[in-house]
């Protein structure tokens, strides 16, 4: 649940970043001056919140593969037999798919 929280956010930092430049765009020629430099400071913020919270699901994206890669290598650690029988059924289907191109 955590990382579909940082996607949601991310994915809501980055409407309101699209949403404050195409205002912006839409409007630059329109507005006066001390309102464009508010609209400008405010995407200027909303840019840097949405570098901050894609910095941070990244910091997790990394963890979780760490993670998943480090109990992948204890199972394959125990079960060594298993772990080449997956590799080879692994290696197979990508052959096969492979060959149909």
């Amino acid at each position: 649940m955590p990382q579909k929280k940082s996607s949601e956010d991310l994915r809501a930092e980055l409407q309101s970043l699209a949403d404050t430049l195409e205002e912006v765009l839409n409007n630059a020629g329109d507005k006066p001056k001390a309102e464009l430099e508010k609209l400008r400071s405010k995407a200027e913020k909303t840019l840097k919140d949405a570098r901050v919270t894609l910095s941070e699901a990244s910091d997790k994206l990394v963890g979780q593969t760490k993670e998943i890669a480090g109990h992948a290598d204890n199972y394959v650690r125990e079960n060594p037999w298993t772990g080449v029988g997956i590799g080879a059924a692994i290696g197979v289907i990508l052959g096969v798919l492979l060959a149909r191109r």
